[in-house]
């Protein structure tokens, strides 16, 4: 049995707890908190550091009073800057100093890039951090009976419903499946009874592939998947249950059978020759995505490839979010490398255009992001309102609940072998690559254990892994990702491989996993705490993460295991008497415990703020 230290530290996050506004305007006074606990030591002052105009500025914080084992201070911090970092100075009574900001506690100074950040920009619609995504590879989930009277393209290779994909050699990309958009509305009720509400298409454009990154027109829906006609169909029947619909765009490239890119591939001199990164004269070599000679770089020097791709209420951007089609969003693939090429970085330009188009369109439309490494860069409000969170979730947590021995793939990292990660670095990667996030991106990230890109994480779980990670994918501040096919218990090598068809016709020999899956979304979805409340971490070891999400109307302490656990948790470290939601953990008071692998969660009373 330990008595952790962590829950002993001073805490703020960028939540409504600790934040008097989510939206800020510049010249705003806004009052920030910081929750001290009694078991800190004697604090003698608190005191801000904003850095307006990278000038720093203070500002003294009052003692508001005691509750819960805690002092809680209120400092004034006035938004100077759009993106308005800001931390807090804690005076102990022997006279040290120690920083508190968006990386943890500190007992020398902190970078400006670890700040705490109010912003200024739009922000995600309301419903963004409530969301429960799913995951659809159309060709791959299902077939309406249409899918069977269409003459298929010369580039496919057709595919029995029941054949495993091919995920190596030149046929991967060819091996077509028929799943079309009007497959995905006739199952519907399988993502209600999931409870997931926002269903995500990787792309639907005409292409010469299965996954349709290499599109070679934008303007219409590829006429296997139904044409335009289905999309309309499949939002119309999504919107009426309740569940939003997000399309999957490429702004780094397009196919090389692209219009665009055949009108100035070779002819000099054509409007669409300034589209594409050229290495020669003559137009004939190109920049591509990597090399892959099928997917051509843009290149967003381009005004008029901006006029027509992004920007404004005749562009590709705007007329999928406009009826029939009432796209609720974006996904921008390889959303890191665009707009950036030698010595272009138009990254900035590009997402900010973008959401501007969305806005005019439809305020009320979420913009997400493709990032496969460090994001915070990209990820200060302006534009991207989240992105993929590969290195502060899907990696560590692969890393400390998949099983040890040669792994083939592993994110595009150089590992031979699986990494083994304790539950210390799942920790500290979480906080490392979050820290420079402002709160309002962090909780749109998209937590996915696995996506189309990737091996699925069942693949190489540690018996009973599942459940834990899956739970953590729920609970951590962003949005919950369930690839199709994860509530299967659907496994894949890679990326390709995992792109499997749904066996809708042996549905029922899964209803335990996808049970599971349903439980979880709904603790997720009946908890608002876990959309919006603030993160504060309570004890963490080789073993077990122990963190409670916090709002005034209720709280959710969570529990994450490898093994067994016994925690005693300092007086005050949480309030009141728990309600276990799920798993079956034990809270006797401030003492937790558990067996073996595990993911509990227990409701508490809210946290009652000061007024």
């Amino acid at each position: 049995m330990s008595t952790p230290a962590l829950a002993l530290e001073p805490h703020h996050d960028g939540s409504p707890l600790y934040v008097s506004t989510q939206t800020p305007a510049l010249g705003d006074a806004v009052q920030v908190r910081v929750r001290i606990p009694l078991g800190y030591g004697p604090v003698a002052a608190v005191r801000t550091r904003s850095n307006p105009d990278h000038e720093p500025r203070w500002s003294t914080a009052t003692l508001l009073g005691e509750r819960d084992g805690a002092q809680w201070w209120q400092a004034e911090v006035e938004v100077g800057n759009p993106v308005h970092g800001y931390r807090f100075a804690i005076e102990r009574a022997d006279g040290s100093v120690a920083w508190l900001c968006n990386a943890g506690l500190s007992d020398i100074e902190t970078r400006d890039d670890d700040d705490f950040k109010l912003v200024t920009h739009p922000p995600a619609p309301a419903w963004g951090a409530e969301t429960v995504m799913y995951q659809v590879f159309p060709d791959r989930f299902a077939r309406s009976a249409a899918a069977d009277t269409r003459a298929l393209p010369e580039w496919a290779e057709p595919a029995d419903w029941q054949d495993e994909p091919i995920y190596q050699g030149p046929s991967t990309p060819l091996q077509f499946y028929g799943g079309d958009l009007d497959g995905v509305t006739e199952h519907l009720d399988h993502l209600e009874r999931l409870g997931v509400n926002l269903l995500y298409l990787t792309p639907f454009f005409p292409a010469r592939s299965n996954h349709r990154y290499d599109a070679h027109r934008f303007d219409q829906v590829d006429e296997l998947l139904g044409g335009d006609e289905a999309l309309a169909r499949l939002t119309a029947a999504a919107h009426e249950r309740g569940i939003r619909v997000m399309g999957d765009l490429t702004s780094n490239h397009s196919g090389d059978a692209h219009e665009w890119f055949r009108a100035a591939h070779g002819q000099p001199g054509t409007a669409e020759s300034e589209f594409y990164y050229w290495l020669d004269d003559e137009q004939q070599t190109y920049e591509s995505w990597l090399g892959v000679p099928s997917l051509p770089k843009l290149n967003w020097n381009s005004l008029e490839l901006r006029r027509r791709f992004i920007e404004g209420p005749d562009s590709v951007v705007a007329r999928w979010m406009k009826p029939p089609f009432d796209l609720d969003g974006w996904r921008i693939d390889v959303a890191n490398m665009t707009g950036r090429f030698g010595d272009d970085d138009l990254n900035e330009a590009v997402r900010r255009t973008i959401r501007q188009t969305m806005i005019e369109v439809d305020a009320d439309t979420l913009l997400l992001a493709e990032y496969t490494n460090d994001a915070a860069k990209d990820l200060q409000g302006d534009g991207w309102h989240g992105a993929m969170t590969y290195a502060n979730f899907t990696r560590p947590v692969w890393a400390w609940l998949s099983s040890a021995g040669p792994i083939e793939w592993f994110f595009g990292l150089p590992y031979p072998v699986m990494p083994q990660y304790t539950a210390r670095q799942v920790h500290h990667a979480h906080r490392r690559f979050t820290a420079a996030m402002p709160w309002r991106t962090r909780i749109h990230g998209m937590n996915a254990l696995d996506t189309h890109d990737t091996a699925r994480f069942a693949n190489r779980a540690l018996p009973g892994a599942v459940p834990v990670a899956a739970g953590l994918s729920m609970t951590l501040p962003g949005i919950p990702v369930v690839f199709a096919g994860d509530e299967l218990g659907t496994t894949g090598e890679n990326g390709e491989h995992s792109r499997t068809t749904m066996p809708w016709d042996r549905l029922g020999d899964y209803d335990e996993q996808i049970e599971l899956y349903a439980s979880l979304v709904r603790l997720r979805r009946e908890h608002p705490s876990l959309s919006h409340g603030g993160m504060r971490w309570l004890n963490v070891d080789d073993d077990s993460l122990l963190f409670v999400r916090e709002s005034a109307d209720e709280s959710v302490l969570v529990l994450a295991a490898r093994d067994d656990v016994d925690v005693t948790l300092p007086t005050g470290a949480i309030a009141g008497r728990g309600e276990r939601l799920i798993g079956t953990g034990t809270l006797d008071g401030t003492r937790v415990r558990s067996t073996g692998m595990a993911f509990t969660a227990w409701r508490l009373p809210g946290v009652r703020p000061f007024d």
